[in-house]
C-alpha cells in the first residue's frame, strides 16, 4: 500500500498529492510516470511525474478530475493509501548538453513540464518558460515556474491574469526577440502541442512534445497508446513518452483520444452521483 502524505488542491478542478513510494521516488526522473489503481478492482490510470524526494521517498503527482477515477482519488485524504502504485515507466526527458529551452506547458500539463524545466535550471541551462490557462482560477504553479525560471511568461486565455492570449503567441514573441532555442519542449493539450509545433516548423527549431495518450498496462503489451510518429506506429508507454514533434500525427492522435470522451463523462456522473448518495 501507498500513502498519501500530502494533498492539496490547487484549483477547482486540479489536485496535488505526495504518495510514499520510495522504489518509484529511488529512479524517478522528469517525463517519466507511474500508474495507479486507487482500489482493489478499479481502473488504471497512468499519471506523470510531477515531482519526488528521494530522500523522504515520495513521488508527487498532480492530477484533474475529469473522470471517475480521478474523482475516485481525489476523495482520498492524507493518511489513506493507494493499494497500487507502478513505476517510473516511460523514457526520462533529455536535458544532456541543453544550453537555452523554451518549456511549454498549457492547463494541467504544467505539472508535467515544472520537473522539466526545474532539471533544466539546475543543470544551468537558461529556461524561458511559457504556461497558458483559460483564466486565472485555473492557474497553478506559478511561483515554482517562476523559481525555475530565467524568464516566465503567463498566458490566460480572457485576460483576467498575466497576458491575454495564447501561449504560442509568447513563444513566437520571444523567437522574434532573437532568442536562439536549443530545444522547444511543450507539454499540454493536443491541440495546443499542434500548434506550437505549427510555429516551430517555420522556424526550424527542434520541438520535443510530451504524449499521453489512453493506456492501460504502460509496458507496450496492450497496444492502447500507440501513435503514428514519422509514419510508423510508435508506443507512448515504452517509446515515449516524449517525440520529436515535428513527426507526430497529431490528427490521429487527437480522434483516438475523443472516442471515449462520451463513456468517460457518463462514469464520472454515475460515480458522483454514488457518492452523494453514499454521503446522504
Amino acid at each position: 500500500m501507498f500513502r498519501i502524505v500530502n494533498k492539496k488542491v490547487l484549483n477547482p478542478t486540479v489536485t496535488l498529492m505526495d504518495i510514499e513510494a520510495p522504489f518509484v521516488a529511488r529512479k524517478a526522473e522528469p517525463g517519466q510516470f507511474i500508474i495507479l489503481r486507487c482500489e482493489d478492482e478499479g481502473e488504471r490510470i497512468p499519471l506523470t511525474v510531477a515531482g519526488y524526494d528521494r530522500d523522504k521517498g515520495t513521488v508527487r503527482i498532480i492530477f484533474q478530475i475529469v473522470g471517475a477515477t480521478t474523482y475516485k482519488l481525489n476523495q482520498l485524504n492524507v493518511g489513506d493509501s493507494i493499494p497500487d502504485f507502478v513505476g517510473p515507466l516511460g523514457k526520462p526527458t533529455e536535458t544532456k548538453g541543453l544550453k537555452k529551452v523554451a518549456v511549454v506547458g498549457g492547463g494541467v500539463g504544467c505539472a508535467i513540464a515544472l520537473p522539466v524545466a526545474q532539471k533544466l535550471h539546475e543543470q544551468g541551462a537558461e529556461v524561458h518558460s511559457i504556461i497558458g490557462f483559460r483564466n486565472k482560477d485555473l492557474l497553478i504553479l506559478e511561483e515554482e515556474f517562476r523559481a525555475a525560471s530565467t524568464e516566465l511568461r503567463v498566458m490566460t486565455d480572457d485576460g483576467s491574469y498575466g497576458t491575454k492570449g495564447v501561449v504560442t503567441a509568447a513563444l513566437e514573441d520571444l523567437i522574434k526577440a532573437g532568442n536562439q532555442y536549443d530545444e522547444v519542449i511543450a507539454i499540454g493539450p493536443l491541440i495546443m502541442m499542434k500548434f506550437v509545433v505549427k510555429l516551430t516548423k517555420q522556424y526550424n527549431i527542434k520541438t520535443v512534445v510530451s504524449m499521453n495518450p489512453i493506456m492501460i498496462d504502460g509496458t507496450g503489451m496492450c497496444g492502447c497508446c500507440r501513435l503514428t510518429v514519422g509514419g510508423k506506429t510508435k508506443f507512448a508507454c515504452v517509446d515515449g513518452p516524449d517525440f520529436d514533434g515535428f513527426e507526430v500525427d497529431f490528427d490521429e492522435a487527437m480522434q483516438r483520444g475523443a472516442a471515449y470522451k462520451e463513456f468517460e463523462r457518463h462514469a464520472y456522473e454515475e460515480t458522483c452521483n454514488l457518492f452523494q448518495k453514499e454521503v446522504q
